[in-house]
């Protein structure tokens, strides 16, 4: 199979080339690199696995192009983090709400197979229990900004779902909770690698707000397994499928687990939301997945713990701060 992935030079994006690439698949990467990075998929050029182009996903004849070649469509490409959603909401909201539409119709025109990637903020201040596909959305006031990202993403499903609906398009969704691993930055708001990034430095692990707000963490390496599984999946078409672990864990006590691996002397240092976060911020007190869907079609369950996840977070940082070292000069990642 060829596949397309919007995205592709991206955390989770670089880990599904590598998940394809191995069983055999040709991949084509595109990416504007404005999150992404070339080195999460160097290897993967360097072997000659992947195609890699760079630009955007609201260039419309590029993307034509690129869709028009391939068997199979993952879409990944996407502004997010939440530092970046509530700083830059016009940015979010444009980029995230064109290149939507400019791929999902391009999959559309061409009859190629999609899966669109959306995540589990499209649930809102859903946080009553674990949250099923067809839990209602529950969302603050437009001008918070937080939730345009969410607004965006339900977009694209909603679009994906017209297509398939109404032309026959081949379409899947994925709603992603909580991804974390290697290659993940502490750029936007990202809090395992930017703990990670803090122990191993020795400074203070800032938590944002009282630290009891909880999340699922899921291994990437998981999470892309899972996507993998649905690609395959003929009985996944016109369905949506939330990916993520089922394991809660207090922001707090990530960090004190971060600390703990790291052997490190770190301190926690609580810090109110409105001193980290932009005007327009809204926290929410937990999200929780029901992936009863996913595991009852595929077989899918996540094989690794949180602390699993930490470890190789942990490993990778230190490694990268290794080769920047020795090439000169540590030097902050994106």
């Amino acid at each position: 199979m060829r596949y397309l992935i919007t995205g592709g030079a991206g955390f989770i994006g670089s880990h599904l080339a590598d998940a394809l690439t191995t069983r055999g698949d040709r991949v084509r990467v595109l990416d504007d690199l404005s999150t992404g990075r070339r080195s999460n998929i160097e290897h993967l050029l360097d072997a000659d696995l992947v195609d890699f182009v760079e630009g955007s996903v609201v260039d419309d004849g590029l993307v034509d192009d690129c869709i028009g070649s391939v068997d199979g469509c993952i879409h990944l490409a996407s502004a997010v983090g939440v530092q970046l959603v509530v700083s830059r909401p016009l940015e979010t909201l444009q980029r995230n709400v064109r290149g939507n539409d400019t791929v999902i119709s391009a999959a559309a025109r061409h009859r190629c197979p999609l899966l669109f990637a959306s995540t589990s903020e499209v649930y809102g201040k859903h946080s009553e229990g674990a949250v099923t596909e067809e839990s209602d959305r529950i969302l603050g006031p437009p001008s918070k900004l937080r939730w345009s990202y969410a607004t965006a993403k339900a977009f694209g499903e909603a679009l994906a779902f017209s297509y398939a609906r109404q032309e026959g398009s081949s379409m899947k969704v994925a709603r992603l909770f909580n991804t974390v691993g290697p290659r993940q930055t502490g750029a936007y708001g990202m809090v395992l690698p930017r703990f990670v990034r803090q122990a191993v430095a020795e400074d203070a692990l800032t938590v944002y707000g009282n630290g009891t707000q909880s999340r699922c963490f899921v291994h990437v390496l998981d999470a892309v397994h899972a996507m993998v599984l649905l690609l395959d999946e003929e009985r996944a078409e016109g369905r949506v499928f939330n990916i993520g672990a089922s394991t809660e864990i207090p922001i707090v006590e990530l960090a004190r687990r971060v600390i703990e691996r790291t052997g490190s002397r770190s301190k926690i240092t609580l810090v109110p939301y409105d001193e980290a976060y932009a005007d327009g911020f809204e926290e929410l007190g937990r999200r929780k997945p029901d992936t009863t869907a996913l595991r009852e079609l595929t077989g899918w369950s996540p094989a690794r713990t949180v602390d699993d996840a930490i470890d190789d977070v942990i490993a990778y940082e230190r490694g990268t701060r290794s080769a920047q070292l020795a090439g000169g000069g540590l030097r902050i990642a994106r």
